[in-house]
């Protein structure tokens, strides 16, 4: 079950690293690790892009310390949503 857990991981890892918003994950590719296990809790159990954009924009300010004014959370969130549907059944969610 792990390889499944780690695939999904990578994936997310992945689209928070194109994301960028501190601009060093050509750097240091986990440094957004820290939203990882949040975000699957939230997808897992259901989240909306709402829920997701406000999760990434609470990491933003209290985390990193930044305004997510210019960073743009909501499509970020909604990328992280559309990506969830195709692969939260092979991590064994109901999607």
């Amino acid at each position: 079950m792990r390889p499944r857990i780690d695939a999904t991981e990578n994936g997310l890892r992945q689209l928070l690293n194109e994301w960028d918003p501190i601009g060093v994950a050509d750097e240091v590719q986990d440094e957004y690790d820290c939203m990882l296990a949040p975000l699957l809790q939230r997808l897992r159990g259901g989240a909306d892009q709402v829920e997701i954009g406000a999760l990434l924009r609470q990491e933003l300010e209290d985390h990193f310390g930044l305004d997510p004014l210019g960073l743009r959370p909501d499509p970020r969130a909604a990328r992280v949503i559309g990506w969830w549907a195709t692969v939260g059944r092979a991590d064994g969610s109901c999607v």
